[in-house]
């Protein structure tokens, strides 16, 4: 691309858990998800080589900040915000997921600390003064938005399929309740730190537009841990697109969606497979490979695919998703993690031995 350009910050391919991106345009710049967590128990390193990855992540988050002036936050797990660092927001216009609705308990404790740090650092206040009183609003079934999802054939699993999908209807319903019963989060507007909720929202800055998704499931449908907002960044005809956390994407319609966009980059967050078979059965990874498939063989101006985050936790990423990578050769698109497009090797595949 000519005008849009991006820099890989930090991603789970360089050892810390994150999706960090940071897109430059002629007319701003905008760091994607600046967190990063430590990596899981079973991750094949030390422990103290896991720490002194963090460390280095979030050192490298806080100098891309520095030439950040809009800062992206897609939802409340540490590995795509920080909480909290006055240095990293400071003069800032941070987009950020609706704290108030389809958001699960732990991000919203998390939304709260969060809004609460930024209210004391730049507003000397706490956000307890500035919350709004109860709104009681009605909410569609999710699963009305997603057809193709739900025209799926499962074969023997459609039983179990649909069993699922009802216990998690009354999960959302029962979130319904939790979200009409909160104090409302506002939008703050201090001195040197301004934020907005972003969800479903556009926004212009000159030629560069900066679109979000509605809510999206973290995952499968009613995946409880929550929803993520997808980032959208324009600029004339070059586009590239951050899903954040949509873990292939396993919904179809979200593939279909990417589709449609037909992004120049696309910043994938891959399946979990380090998870299989206790979170991440064999149909949905199947679902996940299908829908990358789709995105690589149906779009016609994405080149390159950055596929890397859940997946790089574990070493036989490539073996999970082989499909993907030939499907991409045979469409002659290029699929890397973010390490390799740094021209490293990811660590998963440096430290199994």
């Amino acid at each position: 691309m000519r005008y849009l350009n991006f820099s890989l910050i930090w991603f789970d391919s360089l050892g810390a858990k994150s999706t960090c991106t940071l897109v430059e345009t002629p007319d701003t710049s905008i760091l994607v998800d600046p967190g990063a967590a430590i990596m899981q128990p079973g991750f094949p390193a030390s422990i103290d080589k896991k720490i002194y990855w963090l460390e280095k992540a979030r050192k490298a988050i806080k100098r891309a900040s520095k030439k950040a002036k809009i800062i992206i936050i897609s939802h409340y797990h540490y590995d795509h915000f920080t909480d909290f660092s006055k240095t990293l927001y400071n003069g800032k216009l941070v987009l950020a997921k609706n704290p108030n609705e389809y958001i699960n308990d732990s991000q919203r404790e998390r939304a709260e600390e969060f809004y609460n740090n930024v209210c004391k650092a730049f507003g000397k206040t706490k956000l307890e003064n500035l919350l709004q009183e109860k709104e009681k609003k009605v909410y569609p079934d999710p699963l009305e938005e997603l057809p193709m999802a739900m025209s799926m054939d499962y074969g023997d699993y459609n039983k179990r399929k649909k069993e699922l999908l009802e216990k998690g209807r009354k999960w959302f319903r029962a979130r319904v309740e939790k979200w009409n019963g909160y104090k409302r989060i506002p939008e703050l507007n201090f001195k040197n730190c301004q934020v907005k909720f972003a969800d479903g929202e556009k926004f212009k800055f000159g030629e560069t537009t900066i679109k979000f998704t509605k809510p999206l499931f973290h995952g499968i449908e009613f995946a409880r841990v929550g929803w993520v907002i997808s980032t959208i960044i324009s600029y004339r005809n070059e586009k590239i697109i951050h899903t954040s956390d949509l873990q292939g994407p396993t919904i179809e319609d979200y593939a279909e969606w990417i589709i449609r966009e037909d992004p120049n980059v696309l910043i994938l967050d891959g399946p979990s497979t380090y998870l299989i078979p206790y979170m991440l059965n064999l149909i949905n990874l199947k679902r996940t490979i299908k829908n990358a498939i789709e995105i690589i063989e149906k779009t016609k101006k994405l080149n390159l695919i950055i596929y890397d985050h859940h997946l790089l936790r574990e070493p036989r990423y490539k073996e999970r998703v082989h499909q993907v990578y030939q499907k991409a050769e045979e469409k002659r698109k290029i699929v890397l993690t973010a390490a390799e497009h740094l021209g490293k090797t990811p660590v998963v595949l440096k430290e199994r031995h």
